[in-house]
């Protein structure tokens, strides 16, 4: 079959590679795709949010599988743009408009969770009132505070550190764990009023501040059955021992060595599967990825968040780790056959570094000229902010390429992946050295 993914980073290309080694796999194309999904399939010039555009390439090219890597699409509605006549034979994978909420809305997630008894974090929201009306602030939920002073009240009286989150989606950005009254205030205020995230600030979660370690579990479903697929742990702070600011992701572990059958059943009984059960109550269609971020506190697993996708840089260790074919297991979603489907996983631990420009998550350079691809051995390069050139091929985004490793053990496969990063050369080349390092 002929297949389209949506996406063009490092993500993507982990999928592409999963997907075109798939048995039922004809053609696979990437939208935008990026230099690495180039050389696995072909790179097709159309935007992650080009619906219309996507429309008429799936009809010119007898596409029968739409994959979609970005949470943008599923949250501006791709599943239900997919729907019509013209296009309903194409099975999409990921969730409806509706489902897609768990990740696009904070406080929808919350208070899914806490309908279904999920444990996670204790919560208010606040609304800004002048940004609502009367009718909107009347239909909210209970737990709902619409009213920009209470929420500075609330916060002063609150334990810390804080947790602030803007609603919807803020590239990853909209989190912020205040470790001062004041600085939880500060961050309140740029949200609310001075909309520093947009519409994705217009509502405000404030939430506890859970004190443990965490992880990453990946399950496909189909909205009725699931599988898990590996567990990850992934490293979002720029700086070593987990310092500074928050990034995109700094690198991946798989497994997580202490995610145990004790842990992980503690994970099935009380999230997973009362999400999938949720998901039905609540009538929501969703064939795709949930990606369900973790904390252990004290041995209990509380949820962080929900997304509607696979995780990156997860993914670029989930998908090396799994070794059923992909494109088999997604064609199980469409008609709710995934019951009884085995996700079979490789012992092997799978590590990832991530390669960044200098100043990122700030101010960073584009452009800079890539080298050394050549000499790395024994892992595999997944391109996320690469660009072709005539010169070659150059860092085109913040998270450049991430190294992934296979192993018998997780520290030989962190040695080798170290080992390849050094071997990469560009100017302002920065990466962490120490992914791993509690384990």
């Amino acid at each position: 079959m002929n297949i389209l993914l949506i996406g063009g980073g490092g993500r993507e290309h982990a999928l592409a590679l999963k997907l075109s080694e798939s048995k039922l796999c004809s053609q696979i194309f990437i939208a935008p795709g990026n230099p690495g999904t180039a050389q696995i399939g072909t790179n097709v010039d159309i935007l992650v949010n080009d619906f219309e555009s996507q429309k008429t390439f799936c009809i010119n090219n007898k596409i029968e599988m739409v994959v979609v890597g970005p949470e943008d699409p599923l949250v501006n509605g791709i599943y239900n743009f997919f729907q019509q006549d013209s296009l309903k034979h194409i099975h999409v994978i990921g969730p409806s408009q509706h489902g897609a909420q768990l990740e696009g809305s904070k406080a929808f997630a919350k208070e899914f969770m806490m309908k279904m008894n999920i444990p996670t974090a204790s919560y208010r929201e606040f609304n800004n009132q002048s940004s609502v009306d009367s009718k909107q602030l009347a239909e909210n939920s209970q737990l709902t505070t619409n009213n920009y002073q209470q929420g500075i009240e609330y916060i002063k009286n609150h334990t810390l550190p804080i947790v602030l989150k803007a609603d919807g989606l803020a590239a990853g950005k909209g989190v912020v764990i205040a470790e001062t009254h004041d600085e939880a205030l500060q961050a309140f205020k740029e949200m609310l009023q001075e909309n520093k995230f947009g519409s994705a600030g217009s509502k405000v979660v404030i939430e506890e501040f859970l004190t443990g370690i965490e992880c990453s579990v990946f399950v496909l479903t189909d909205g009725e059955n699931y599988c898990l697929l590996p567990t990850a742990k992934d490293y979002k702070r720029i700086g070593e021992g987990d310092k500074g600011l928050n990034t995109g992701g700094m690198g991946a572990i798989s497994p997580v060595p202490f995610a145990d059958e004790i842990f992980m059943q503690k994970v099935i009984s009380r999230i997973v599967e009362p999400t999938i059960k949720g998901l039905q109550q609540e009538k929501i269609i969703y064939k795709g990825f949930v990606f369900i971020g973790l904390i252990k506190v004290n041995d209990e697993p509380f949820v962080i968040e929900y997304n509607c996708r696979m995780g990156d840089p997860e993914t670029e260790v989930v998908m090396p780790r799994l070794e059923s074919d992909l494109v088999e297991l997604l064609l199980k979603l469409k008609n709710n056959e995934l019951a009884g489907a085995e996700c079979k996983l490789s012992t092997k631990h799978a590590a990832t570094v991530m390669l960044v420009s200098g100043g990122y998550p700030e101010d960073f350079e584009k452009g800079q000229l890539m080298t050394g691809f050549e000499n790395c051995e024994n892992s595999i390069l997944f391109h996320a902010g690469t660009k072709q050139t005539s010169d070659g091929i150059v860092t085109n985004g913040g998270r450049v390429l991430a190294i992934t490793s296979l192993a018998d053990d997780l520290q030989t496969a962190l040695k080798t992946s170290k080992a390849n990063a050094e071997k990469i050369q560009y100017k302002g080349k920065y990466y962490r050295k120490d992914i791993g390092w509690e384990f």
